[in-house]
């Protein structure tokens, strides 16, 4: 019986419901469920066909077996598995790269007559390889907790097409590089460098180098032959974005500026609620990046990246009010200039900037917290696919 043809027949059975519902979970296959149902359902189906008890129980048999092992160890054809091994060694090749383009040393002038611009000439063009190759093979691979992670490098790459088109790489229509060495020779090296600098959290470099590291973790499966699809084990993340977007809503809100009586009978602001909720908010900021930063989720990644650019957009205001953010993207808050900040201020500010984070922080809490790996699938203009707003919305 083909395997199709005989799924198909399940669907039009009374327990087509059911099987339809379980028929994509892993779990299902392993504590039996699955298997049980194939048998109910063979033993109805056989129970109307023509032969013996025998013949059909053991036909019922090879089938529900068929079936079974199918579906825990799917076949991956040789190109992919080719894939799969590509886009790890790739991987690997491409962190080596990245880091090149990172070191100081790689702008310097060398005794052996080496010049700066050769050195940054030939660490570019293994960059833009060893990227390329990477691009290529993730195409093809099955090995989505990292093609997740390729993904959000391809998005990160188009958002800085501007800047590395300055210094001779050009972004193609497949997603891939190029590399223009004569206009990279000419080019400030300067230029280059604060690409890639990693002193810059938010920089071109050092946002492919975390994607890279990532992808090539060993928290996912890296055997080439199998696909990653076993999600059903994993727990809901426990992040900060949860306790962000509660903490970012309250600095929006009007409620908290509600003015109250001092000693004297004078009317002032309740400094102390407001400086506890922006001391939670700083904390809660912090967790979410540390908790969330390692996902594949391209969900979770786009909207931390939303997060910081406004955040670094608005770092004169923040500093205003006592909140600053070192160079590895933590945020700290100094108490005292914070108490001595106008409060209709900080309120006007919050109004804006804490309810884009809260939205942000929401979002991320739900991609962390759902099965949707946003990042699964991209375009050769490397976007990405997420899930459609409603779901999003049907969540909160």
């Amino acid at each position: 019986m083909n395997f199709w043809n005989t799924t198909n027949s399940m669907f039009n059975s009374n327990n087509s419901t059911n099987l339809y519902s379980l028929f994509s979970e892993r779990a299902s296959i392993k504590n039996g469920t699955y298997k049980r149902l194939l048998k109910s359902y063979f033993g109805s189906v056989n129970g109307d066909s023509d032969g013996t008890s025998s013949t059909r129980k053991s036909r019922g048999s090879d089938i529900i077996d068929k079936l079974l092992k199918e579906k825990m160890y799917p076949t991956v054809s040789k190109e992919t598995q080719e894939a799969n091994s590509n886009l790890t060694a790739g991987i690997s090749s491409l962190q080596s790269s990245v880091s090149a383009l990172q070191k100081d040393s790689t702008y310097e002038d060398t005794e052996n007559g080496s010049t700066a611009a050769d050195k940054v000439v030939s660490a570019m063009k293994s960059y833009v390889t060893n990227y390329n190759d990477v691009v290529t093979a993730s195409k093809s691979s099955t090995l989505t907790n990292k093609t997740a992670y390729v993904a959000n490098m391809m998005s990160t790459t188009s958002k800085f097409a501007k800047e590395l088109a300055e210094v001779g790489v050009s972004l193609k229509q497949d997603g891939t590089l190029q590399l223009d060495e004569t206009k990279l020779k000419s080019a400030d090296l300067s230029k280059v460098q604060k690409l890639f600098s990693s002193d810059n959290i938010q920089s071109y470099g050092s946002t492919i180098a975390s994607r890279v590291k990532f992808a090539g973790g060993s928290s996912g499966t890296t055997t080439t032959n199998k696909t990653d699809t076993d999600t059903s084990t994993k727990k809901p993340a426990s992040t900060g974005a949860t306790g962000l977007k509660t903490d970012g809503e309250a600095l929006a809100s009007t409620e908290l500026y509600t003015k109250i009586k001092d000693k004297d009978g004078n009317e002032t602001y309740n400094i102390d609620k407001i400086l506890s909720t922006a001391k939670s908010f700083v904390s809660n900021y912090n967790k979410m990046f540390d908790d969330a930063e390692s996902s594949s989720n391209s969900g979770v990644l786009s909207n931390l990246s939303y997060i910081r650019e406004r955040t670094k957009n608005n770092t004169k205001k923040l500093e205003e009010f006592g909140f600053s953010v070192d160079k590895n993207g933590k945020m700290s808050l100094d108490e005292d200039t914070f108490k001595k900040a106008d409060m209709e201020k900080v309120h006007d500010f919050f109004k804006d900037y804490g309810s884009y984070v809260a939205s942000n922080a929401s979002r991320v809490n739900y991609y962390m917290n759902t099965n949707a790996n946003a990042a699964s699938g991209y375009t050769s203009r490397a976007s990405y696919n997420i899930p459609a707003i409603s779901d999003y919305n049907a969540s909160i």
